[in-house]
């Protein structure tokens, strides 16, 4: 069966969420926190991504945003409600607060944030993902002195362009292409 993504009435309600713990956190710390530009355009395993972006302008201007995954949260609305939303904007609001640069991402400070929230501050990442669209990508294999590794389509052309080289974290040797002609 495949999983729909959530509709746009849907989203909004995930939005007047967001900015409600936002709100939330604005009367517990006694400050102003922005509203957040929040987007539905995440895939794969990840629920929900807090990020911090700097936007390609004379001024480099900081940007934060929440990326929500539309399909997991049709599949798990609960736990997508009880504890995704709460989880990326205690990143929000810790970054805020302390700053990213100080502080571990799912360190002490995002913890108590969480549980002024009421939410349980763990970090959840075990979805099943069937009926979901999953980017899949090639795998190569390499090889070192002591074994064959798989190393992604990124970093195989990151050492097919010569920018980098990777060893083995055992043996200490470059790992090279397997010839599977």
């Amino acid at each position: 069966m495949i999983i729909q993504p959530i509709d746009l009435l849907q989203q909004d309600k995930v939005i007047a969420e967001v900015q409600r713990y936002i709100e939330m956190a604005s009367s517990l710390y006694k400050k102003r926190f922005n509203t957040i530009d929040v987007v539905f355009n995440l895939r794969g395993r990840a629920a929900g991504i807090y990020r911090v972006y700097f936007k390609r302008d004379w001024l480099k201007t900081k940007q934060q945003q929440i990326r929500f995954n539309p399909w997991l949260f049709a599949k798990y609305p609960e736990d997508s409600w009880q504890n995704t939303i709460p989880h990326e904007v205690a990143h929000y609001i810790a970054d805020c607060l302390y700053g990213l640069d100080k502080i571990k991402p799912h360190g002490k400070e995002w913890q108590a944030v969480m549980l002024d929230f009421g939410a349980e501050p763990t970090v959840r990442a075990d979805y099943d993902l069937s009926g979901i669209p999953v980017r899949q990508t090639r795998r190569y294999q390499y090889q070192c002195a002591c074994r064959q590794v798989e190393l992604s389509h990124y970093r195989h052309k990151k050492i097919q362009q010569g920018l980098q080289v990777y060893q083995c974290r055992d043996c200490y040797q470059p790992l090279s292409l397997v010839d599977v002609g």
